[in-house]
């Protein structure tokens, strides 16, 4: 049994496979507007934040003209490329498990609104989450708003909340809120990067998240 009483998980990279095509879709934005190229681990880690504050991150000297016309290119790119963006592995029978436990499930993500709302529909996901925060609402991580926004909804404190995702930005959310945090490696950053942001356990999949949720002591 957990002894959590909210779970919010990220959404791109931890529930979702779609960090290569998140790098994919902005290599191509940078492309159309003849930007300097830039590498994926450059591009890749960037994901987690709100747009904003992404591209403002990937190119610190330039101007707000040139940071809105990449962030409005990119979403034009991601609706216009049509690529399946899977849930990983075993997502949904976890989701569905926590749920039946009557833990409390949500998500904190740097996505759009407009964006998780079409996910959840797409995944039919939407019915197992109390609620959701989108960087578009709230501030970007690593800002601790989303998930403070989300404890305060369900009405749980800071100890009694994990927050599980693949990014530095989600565990340093996670620090900042001073709720717990768990990383995983299937995403956007590595190991090192994630174990620096100093979760309670690093897991590799959706597998080991079920079986750290009931043994914490376990090693992976």
């Amino acid at each position: 049994m957990s002894p959590y009483q909210l779970i919010v998980f990220d959404w791109d990279g931890t529930l979702m496979d779609s960090t290569a095509h998140i790098t994919h879709c902005m290599h191509q934005a940078i492309a159309t507007l003849s930007l300097e190229p830039l590498s994926n681990s450059q591009v890749s880690h960037i994901i987690g934040l709100g747009l904003n504050e992404a591209v403002q991150t990937l190119y610190p000297d330039a101007d707000t003209t040139t940071w809105n016309a990449l962030a409005d290119c990119y979403r034009q790119t991601w609706i216009s490329t049509p690529e399946s963006t899977p849930l990983f592995e075993h997502a949904e029978n976890l989701l569905r498990q926590l749920n039946e436990q009557e833990i409390f499930l949500g998500v904190a993500t740097g996505k759009s609104r407009r964006g998780l709302d079409r996910a959840l529909k797409e995944t039919g996901l939407g019915d197992l989450f109390i609620s959701t925060r989108c960087a578009d609402e709230c501030h970007s991580k690593p800002h601790p708003q989303m998930l403070m926004e989300l404890m305060d909804f369900v009405g749980v404190d800071a100890e009694q909340t994990l927050m599980i995702g693949d990014t530095e930005f989600d565990l340093m959310m996670a620090h900042n809120a001073s709720a717990h945090s768990l990383g995983i490696t299937h995403g956007a950053h590595s190991e090192t990067t994630l174990k620096a942001a100093k979760p309670k356990a690093i897991v590799h999949n959706l597998y080991q998240v079920e079986k750290w949720l009931t043994r914490p002591d376990t090693e992976f």
